[in-house]
């Protein structure tokens, strides 16, 4: 019977600040793609890529802002490989998930959940990291690569997008990002 190879220390303190953070990617992910299988795929990459670079992570820093700038990237990537696969206008597609007004009925996830995959992807991404995922916005600026005051103009337009979504206004998003 073959040896059994037993982790190193440091393996093993990485792999359960992995584990600790999985759920919490999982949720960010199906924020930004609106699909439980894209969603797992995501997490799964992102997961594979932190183990294999796992020397390059520095134990005591934030392991969650880590591995969501790696699921983001990777998240931007297919993306990019995607359009390349297809001719899917996104400013079509994101014109097609319209809710209907009913201000009688009461506010459920769903609602949300529609809501914000009705937002530019910039600031879905942006209330994700702040509003869902806690986030601080300097956290969330180097995560998404941006500065900080972009981060806090994309939340706040995000923010008041969702309140005009979910009151059942006219939707006057625009495609441009910011």
């Amino acid at each position: 019977m073959p040896e059994r190879i037993k982790p190193s220390q440091t393996d093993e303190s990485f792999r359960q600040e992995l584990l600790s953070v999985l759920p919490h990617l999982r949720a960010f992910a199906r924020g930004l793609c609106g699909r439980a299988d894209f969603a797992d795929d995501l997490v799964q990459e992102t997961a594979v890529k932190a183990w294999t670079a796992r020397e390059r992570y520095q134990a005591g820093t934030n392991m969650r802002a880590w591995t969501f700038a790696i699921l983001r990237n990777h998240y931007l990537s297919e993306l990019r490989r995607n359009k390349r696969q297809t001719d899917l206008d996104e400013g079509a597609a994101e014109r097609m998930l319209v809710m209907d007004a009913d201000q009688e009925a009461p506010l459920h996830l769903g609602d949300m959940e529609q809501a914000l995959h009705q937002l530019a992807a910039e600031r879905r991404e942006a209330v994700l990291l702040i509003g869902a995922s806690g986030f601080s916005y300097e956290e969330a600026a180097e995560i998404a690569g941006c500065p900080v005051g972009t981060m806090k103009s994309r939340v706040a337009r995000a923010r008041a997008d969702l309140a005009r979504i979910l009151d059942g206004e006219p939707q006057a998003l625009s495609a441009r990002t910011g």
